[in-house]
């Protein structure tokens, strides 16, 4: 991010109204660090969805998983940064070349935006890393993604609150961790299988810590973000 948030919780929002977004952002507005933005969002609204919220002056995660050849990634990074998001992402599994013509890219062009890699998702295990053909864990790969990815330039990765401590050791302290899949007491899975409470990610040394639907679905998302907040501070 262009700064250091104390909040660590980045928002992830993917509602279907556009209303509904912007309300809810309005609401939760001084007690989150950011929102997170996907393809979900991107795809209905576009551009003109993210500055709309933009116009409320919380910074954007646009998590859009960038993932093509080198010279594609880097027009797509340039056509992006017009949007000048807080933090934008590519997936590492795009290799050395790919991050580093992103990296190009988004310093040319929007050079506070922090660009971050992700490694394997949270909705992955070792199980369905092997019906790929990958004989490898889940954790390893994420090490090796997150080595590359730091060697590429970038500014941190993405990755399951299981590979927190292991990231940081190889990566070290300023090496930012973005972690989703995060889930306090009590709420459901949903398609996570990586998973962990706020206070046990946040002890581990995450950075920042991405929560969706149990603050999204929550009847009271102030309060819902209230707790959290209180859990990782007990």
């Amino acid at each position: 991010m262009n700064q250091v948030y104390l909040n660590p919780i980045i928002l992830a929002i993917d509602k279907n109204s556009d209303v509904e977004a912007i309300d809810l952002a309005k609401e939760l507005k001084g007690r989150i660090g950011a929102i997170k933005l996907g393809l979900e969002y991107f795809d209905t609204y576009g551009p003109d969805g993210i500055r709309k919220l933009q116009m409320l002056d919380i910074p954007i995660f646009l998590d859009l998983k960038i993932h093509d050849i080198p010279q594609t990634v880097k027009k797509t990074i340039k056509t992006l940064s017009t949007l000048k998001p807080a933090i934008l992402n590519v997936h590492a599994l795009g290799g050395r070349k790919m991050m580093e013509y992103a990296m190009e890219s988004i310093s040319e062009n929007s050079p506070k935006t922090q660009l971050v890699g992700v490694t394997v998702l949270t909705s992955l295990d070792d199980k369905d890393l092997q019906t790929m053909g990958m004989n490898i864990s889940s954790k390893d790969l994420v090490v090796k993604l997150a080595k590359l990815t730091k060697i590429s330039g970038l500014a941190g990765v993405v990755c399951s609150s299981k590979e927190i401590k292991i990231v940081r050791e190889a990566c070290g302290v300023d090496f930012k961790i973005i972690v989703p899949g995060i889930r306090p007491e009590g709420s459901d899975k949903n398609d996570q299988k990586r998973i962990m409470t706020p206070k046990e990610a946040v002890n581990l040394g995450a950075d920042y810590l991405v929560i969706g639907r149990p603050i999204t679905d929550s009847k009271n998302p102030r309060g819902t973000v209230i707790e959290i907040i209180n859990s990782i501070n007990a």
